[in-house]
């Protein structure tokens, strides 16, 4: 679990430059069953394409890099 968390955090602190730029970030929460639960943070927090961002960028991502993973949650 420990080496899949490190995975995750890995992804998620080379996409974090993108969101920090426009104000915004992405806090991991945890990760259960295959699903990585995260909280959009700043600007991301109130961002009208904050489920694209979330699904269509954080989740891809996560799953091309991350065998294991098979979805994301946002927690809010």
């Amino acid at each position: 679990m420990a080496e899949m968390e490190s995975q995750i955090l890995e992804v998620l602190n080379a996409i974090r430059p993108y969101l920090q730029r426009d104000g915004g970030d992405v806090e991991y929460i945890s990760f259960r069953d295959g699903i990585v639960y995260l909280r959009m943070v700043g600007a991301c927090a109130s961002c009208a394409i904050m489920d694209t961002t979330l699904y269509d960028g954080i989740e891809q991502a996560l799953l091309e890099e991350v065998p294991g993973v098979i979805g994301v949650e946002h927690v809010g």
